[in-house]
């Protein structure tokens, strides 16, 4: 994905609807109360690491950008918000006109995270920021799970290929974000054309066991395919018999055939047993790929195994296990007008248990040791200490309702590489665990 360009910007509706209801009738009360302008910061973080999770992965920003400029109120949704009743006509005549105007800042794609990380902060009048708050939920809780997910499977993969396959076990569009998210989080393919026409992600694919069953024998489908694909393509060896079907793929290619693909049995004796056959029938070139119902410890399982490429489907697009993030959208600052002399107050939700939320408009930095591994999440609300002003973690994303922060999904990618290699060692054990960084307010 060289000039992957920034995504192809075709396909976006408005984004307006999707959101709940309360979001629009808070505005219409707010507007009935004069309090709709007053200057106001949201924060999207959340207050826990899903179960076992040592560090969080930030994806989604991209799609927010986009979320965040096709959010407005057309025509016919106006139609229907009224025939339905949701609103008055002066909201109406609000939301027909609206547009965001104000400033998101937020942790770069990639980047990781920690429980109290304020991973996106938006500034604007209290009504145009609480609109977005589902959308922008909806975005973030997704697709950092699937990033989160794809980044333990690429750590246990060592370097290993990713193939990401999991758009038949999802939602058509949720499987579009997921191999977003994946190929953000580590992944290097994936099989859905969709989202390689969207976000230039490199796609892959060959056949599947009904082509092999569709033909007489196994050697006229493996035939087949080599006549239509070439030789370096890569052949299904576990419809019938893996040995002989290993035998028949090399006669039929030859010793250029690019891959054999397995997808059942155990992986790690079958996978052992068909590298010794490739290489004695002088295949030594010929990859190995594993596919069936993998997840980071599958993968981690086959790390002594001959196997040059992994397919995940069904754990990846489900966050393997842990499919939101738990994100939430908080009021932490307000004004009393929309002056921008106004001074911010702080706000906080106290309440009992764990739902409590800390006031004030945040900035992050991520402390670092003298070696610099990664040692501590610091979040504060007034100045930034000076050792950590060149440490500091949001970035500017929309100004004045502008992006002026788009980038490539190959950027976002890279950014996760060195954000996780910047984090302690044991941040990369699959073993249950605390975060990896402690969270410290100053």
């Amino acid at each position: 994905m060289n000039s992957a360009d920034l995504g192809r910007r075709v396909g976006v509706p408005s984004t307006a609807l999707f959101t709940d209801q309360y979001e629009l009738t808070m505005v219409q009360a707010a507007l009935k109360a004069g309090t709709a302008d007053r200057r106001s910061v949201f924060e999207a973080f959340t207050r826990r690491l899903p179960e076992g999770r040592r560090y969080g992965v930030v994806a989604g920003t991209g799609r927010v950008l986009d979320a965040v400029e096709n959010f407005h109120f057309d025509d016919e949704m106006i139609a229907f918000l009224r025939q339905q009743e949701i609103v008055d006509e002066p909201t109406l005549d609000w939301l027909a006109a609206f547009r965001f105007r104000g400033d998101i800042w937020g942790y770069p794609e990639g980047e990781v995270y920690f429980p109290g990380s304020p991973v996106l902060r938006v500034e604007g009048s209290f009504a145009e920021c609480v609109l977005l708050e589902t959308v922008v939920l909806s975005i973030l809780n997704h697709d950092s799970a699937i990033a989160a997910a794809a980044s333990r499977m690429s750590a246990a993969a060592g370097g290993r290929r990713l193939i990401e396959m999991g758009a038949r076990r999802t939602h058509e569009l949720s499987a579009v974000a997921s191999a977003r998210a994946a190929y953000v989080g580590g992944f290097h393919t994936t099989s859905d054309l969709a989202a390689g026409f969207r976000y230039g992600i490199p796609t892959v694919g060959t056949s599947a066991h009904a082509f092999t069953l569709l033909h007489d024998t196994e050697r006229d489908a493996f035939r087949a395919q080599v006549e239509s694909l070439g030789r370096g393509t890569t052949l299904l060896v576990d419809t019938y018999d893996v040995t002989e079907a290993v035998r028949t793929a090399v006669e039929v290619a030859g010793p250029e055939l690019g891959a054999v693909r397995i997808d059942s049995g155990d992986l790690l004796l079958v996978a052992h047993r068909v590298r010794q056959q490739l290489d004695e029938l002088g295949a030594t070139e010929t990859r190995i790929v594993v596919t069936s119902d993998l997840d980071e410890y599958a993968i981690a399982s086959l790390a002594a195994a001959p196997v040059d490429a992994y397919g995940v489907g069904t754990q990846l697009v489900t966050g393997s296990g842990q499919p939101t993030c738990s994100m939430v959208y908080k009021l932490v600052a307000r004004a009393e007008s929309a002056d921008p002399a106004d001074p911010l107050l702080p706000v906080a939700k106290k309440s009992l248990g764990a739902k409590s939320s800390m006031g004030g408009r945040k900035w992050a930095a991520r402390r670092v040791d003298a070696q610099g591994v990664a040692e501590a999440e610091v979040i504060g609300t007034g100045p930034v200490p000076a050792e950590l002003a060149d440490r500091q973690l949001l970035v500017e994303l929309v100004r004045g309702g502008e992006v002026v922060a788009r980038e490539s999904l190959d950027a976002a990618r890279e950014r996760h590489v060195a954000a996780r290699a910047g984090l302690p060692m044991s941040a990369l054990q699959l073993s249950r665990g605390e975060p990896v960084l402690p969270t410290e307010y100053v």
